[in-house]
């Protein structure tokens, strides 16, 4: 998948000085979105093949980490390259090849430095035995399985509830920053916004590697509702700035790393209980199926978004978010939980 994506990136970046740019590159990425979706499932297949639940506890916050500083990578750092380049080539489809032609180089790169450095674990073994009709019924028995687990409907509420006022929160944030303060807003530039953003990708990481920690010694049950709390509590950041918008820079830095350390820390035990539910004989496939429950949990919400900022106002909205906090710490006290699961052996 890693080459497939290397070579989208290259194809993309010859195709955008063209004429047919737009519908070459939307379908080349439509293919890129499947083989992206193809890899996540497998490396986290991978993890779970590769790691006991012990060690899963102690690397989920480092391995949320490098997400995060992806995602920070893809949505910051390439902006400012395109940016840069576009003033220098004067072209804005020749600035942004130059860096579809840079991530084609690091995808290879990975690539080939995966294909030589990663472990092969003992219960990663290929059956190449079955047939397409019995693949297409284990394909078929795989969705009849996970909806016949014990809990299923709690498991799934847990799933999209967790993290609802986040979904809330992540998607009104730059807006709050950017928008001036006559209409709630903080009133921040682009670069402003940009430097509050590594304050909170720093915090988000100590959080999440501390999380990872945390739930390898006392385990995931100990731990499921102090770290609810922690993605909830911190919300209150938002609410204080919404409703005194504060101008001391130092302040509002800190605010955003407080929610963000408080975000990162929690994740340790949503996605662990992800792993955790998924256990049994098509567990990569089940811990993908909760995946997609946890796509929908912050994709649905967001969509209300910016509907319900107009119609609130900022510091409404804000409150609302606290709100959200109630369904999934109402869901919490029916989940069962082996004590020992994430424990450190």
């Amino acid at each position: 998948m890693q080459l497939i994506l290397g070579i989208g990136f290259a194809s993309v970046a010859f195709l955008l000085p063209t004429s047919i740019y737009f519908q070459t590159t939307l379908a080349i990425f439509w293919f890129m979105a499947f083989s992206s979706a193809t890899h996540d499932i497998a490396a986290d297949g991978f993890y779970m093949m590769g790691l006991n639940d012990g060690e899963q506890s102690y690397f989920i916050g480092i391995r949320n980490t490098f997400y995060r500083c992806a995602t920070a990578f893809g949505e910051g750092v390439l902006l400012i390259a395109a940016g840069y380049f576009e003033i220098h080539t004067k072209s804005i489809s020749l600035s942004w090849s130059i860096v579809f032609f840079i991530l084609s180089a690091i995808f290879l790169g990975t690539f080939l430095y995966h294909r030589i450095i990663l472990p092969k674990p003992n219960s990663d073994i290929a059956n190449t035995s079955k047939s397409a009709k019995d693949i297409f019924r284990e394909f078929i028995n795989t969705f009849e399985t996970f909806f016949e687990k014990k809990e299923i409907v709690v498991t799934v509420a847990f799933i999209l509830l967790y993290r609802l006022g986040e979904a809330f929160l992540v998607k009104i944030t730059p807006l709050f920053l950017k928008d001036l303060r006559e209409v709630g807003g903080l009133g921040f530039s682009k670069t402003e916004i940009g430097e509050f953003r590594i304050w909170g990708i720093v915090a988000l990481t100590i959080g999440g590697i501390l999380g990872g920690i945390a739930v390898s010694r006392k385990g995931l049950k100990f731990w499921l509702w102090i770290m609810a709390l922690c993605i909830t509590l911190p919300h209150l950041a938002f609410v204080y700035l919404s409703y005194f918008q504060p101008t001391n820079y130092l302040l509002i830095g800190s605010a955003i790393a407080f929610e963000q350390f408080g975000y990162g820390f929690s994740l340790t035990s949503f996605f662990l209980y992800m792993i955790y539910f998924s256990e049994g004989e098509y567990k990569t496939a089940h811990y993908a199926i909760c995946t997609g429950f946890m796509a929908a949990g912050m994709f649905l919400p967001g969509m209300l978004t910016g509907k319900l900022q107009e119609l609130w106002g900022y510091y409404h909205f804000f409150l609302f978010v606290m709100l959200c906090a109630i369904p999934t710490l109402a869901v919490i006290p029916f989940l069962k939980i082996d004590k020992n699961f994430g424990k450190e052996r």
